[in-house]
């Protein structure tokens, strides 16, 4: 009797971890609306910020993932909306990757293109403040190629991806 009286107290609960108070869709559509919003939002930060985590960073993303998580599953906290959100943002993400591949347009908008820096030992300021570089970071990257002076760099490069590549004069061309 009294295992009885326990199994019957636990099947709502099993059942309540599957059964999901939204339907499928409405989750795969929250959850490629918070995508495509933090997509542009991070986009519009700049390269910097995501090839280059500080510790700020990190705080933002961590804290930004939490902020968001409630937007997504509207508060149903089962396997089974776990398992869809999952799977739209895994999804999402490999459209996003695909198209990126395809297509140098979607390329372009979805990862920007490389920004020169330095060119012939001539720092472009205007680049440096639009990617949002300090003088610091810069000259960092450029120790770092092995340089010690700006006026033996051929070209200092902002990738796509937020690194600084840096080509000294007399280098071979790659």
């Amino acid at each position: 009797m009294a295992i009885a009286a326990l199994l019957e107290g636990a099947l709502p609960v099993g059942i309540s971890m599957w059964k999901s108070a939204q339907p499928w869709w409405e989750f795969a559509l929250r959850a490629l609306l918070v995508y495509g919003f933090l997509l542009v939002a991070l986009r519009l930060t700049g390269k910097r910020q995501v090839g280059q985590l500080t510790p700020f960073d990190l705080v933002l993303l961590l804290v930004l993932s939490n902020a968001v998580q409630n937007s997504m599953n509207a508060g149903d906290n089962t396997v089974t909306a776990g398992f869809i959100l999952v799977a739209t943002l895994l999804a999402v993400n490999g459209l996003m990757s695909w198209l990126t591949w395809r297509s140098k347009r979607a390329e372009i908008l979805l990862e920007g293109r490389p920004q020169i820096l330095v060119h012939n030992g001539l720092l472009d300021e205007a680049m440096l403040a639009s990617g949002r570089i300090t003088r610091h970071e810069l000259m960092a990257a450029v120790r770092q190629a092995g340089i010690s002076d700006l006026a033996d760099v051929r070209v200092a490069i902002l990738e796509t991806n937020g690194r600084i590549n840096v080509i000294a004069k007399g280098a071979p061309t790659p």
